[in-house]
């Protein structure tokens, strides 16, 4: 099968959605299918893209980062009708998301659309959230997901909220996979790790907490950071490693000072994609207390790792880490460094055959498979949808014709 994937984010920009975007493309094809990327133009992207249809585009407003199509649309649809699509799959609910539903409309196919982003967690960044509100987001949100043949929700938190919204087109829970072997990585050696660690200054002896993600106040690294102090007192061989970057970072720093703990963290900024691996090889635990993921996947490229996690939890991550030789989910902010301390003395054990079946889990493979059933399941239901409607016009018609006859 052919499909197409209308997303306003995509590599060289660095994001979840950009590498959940790849993944998939990558399992369906080796699944044997064509996956056409439309997607936003970028200064840094190549000239030529194999599979790659970019339309023109600008940063978009308070996200300067990210970008959104302006142009090009009738260039695109000309292209899709082309390539004589199947399905298409929507993965914003903006320029390239509306573009993709047009033009599934105009070829009469399925649009299957993944409601990646909450949010309400992201107000903040558009006029400080004195614009766009909630309820502005409910009626959107609602507004395109029913205007779709299906919803892929990344976890139970995003199906609970869009139904609180009112969505009513057909959903299913499907989370991001990842390339297990990107972080099994069996290829990094015992002293790969320890040049790393000397590299930041902690020896055998130290305990080493990993922070990896965009630095944006949603992510809640400032929660982290406020629960250190504690940890230090029980545990002052321990350190945080920070690696990524964003808009947050000189808060957090300056956070760090006022709690005079700065010389016991480490911001590392971006590191180069193959090299992710090595940081969480070397971490003794991974730690995280965002609340504004709708799934996440540093925790999942975490476990791949072989790395316990220390996260705060919601109704995925609960279920994710539900043996304690994966890791331990913690409820409020509050209770990170008393999680973190507990389960340090609690001497977990990894257990590998726990660890080999939460892979598979979690894996790109499964979520390859778990999305082409999805794929299957909307077309039918779209054909049927189609059949339904074409007898309802026709019983309409002859109404209308018999009425006609009457008078």
């Amino acid at each position: 099968m052919k499909f197409g994937f209308f997303t306003d984010t995509y590599f060289p920009q660095v994001s979840g959605v950009a590498t959940s975007i790849k993944t998939l493309k990558e399992e369906l094809e080796q699944k044997g299918h064509e996956v056409y990327i439309f997607t936003t133009t970028d200064p840094n992207a190549k000239e030529f893209e194999e599979d790659v249809i970019r339309m023109p585009s600008v940063p978009f407003v308070s996200f300067k980062d990210r970008r959104i199509v302006v142009r090009g649309m009738w260039y695109a649809y000309l292209i899709a009708k082309e390539l004589e699509l199947d399905l298409i799959h929507t993965h914003t609910e903006f320029g390239a998301g509306l573009l993709g539903k047009m033009v599934g409309k105009k070829l009469k196919i399925p649009v299957i659309h993944t409601y990646h982003t909450m949010y309400e967690d992201y107000l903040h960044y558009i006029a400080k959230g004195k614009v766009v509100r909630p309820t502005h987001v409910k009626y959107f949100s609602r507004f395109f997901a029913n205007h779709t043949t299906g919803v892929v929700c990344l976890s139970e938190r995003v199906i609970d909220k869009l139904k609180e919204y009112g969505v009513t087109s057909p959903m299913r829970i499907i989370p991001t996979g990842i390339d297990i072997k990107k972080f099994e990585r069996p290829d990094i050696t015992v002293e790969m790790k320890k040049a790393l660690r000397d590299q930041l200054g902690l020896d055998d002896d130290s305990i080493m907490l990993l922070s990896l993600s965009r630095i944006s106040y949603e992510k809640n690294i400032q929660a982290i950071i406020r629960g250190l102090p504690t940890i230090f007192e029980k545990f002052p061989n321990a350190s945080l490693v920070i690696v990524g970057d964003g808009p947050y970072v000189d808060k957090l720093r300056c956070l760090g000072e006022e709690l005079g703990i700065s010389d016991k963290i480490q911001f590392i900024g971006e590191v180069p994609n193959d090299q992710v691996a090595i940081y969480y090889k070397a971490a003794d635990y991974f730690v995280s207390a965002s609340t504004s993921e709708t799934q996440g996947l540093t925790y999942t490229e975490a476990m791949a790792s072989g790395v316990p996690c220390v996260v705060e939890g919601n109704a995925y991550l609960n279920n994710l880490f539900d043996h304690e030789s994966l890791g331990r989910t913690f409820k409020t902010d509050a209770d990170f460094a008393s999680t973190f301390i507990d389960y340090v003395d609690s001497g977990i054990k990894p257990d590998e055959a726990i660890l080999k079946e939460k892979l598979y889990e979690i894996s790109a493979t499964h979520f390859g498979n778990v999305m082409l059933e999805f794929y299957e399941d909307m077309i039918r239901y779209y054909d049927q949808l189609i059949i339904e409607k074409e007898a309802a016009d026709s019983i309409e018609r002859i109404k209308v014709k018999f009425t006609s006859l009457r008078k």
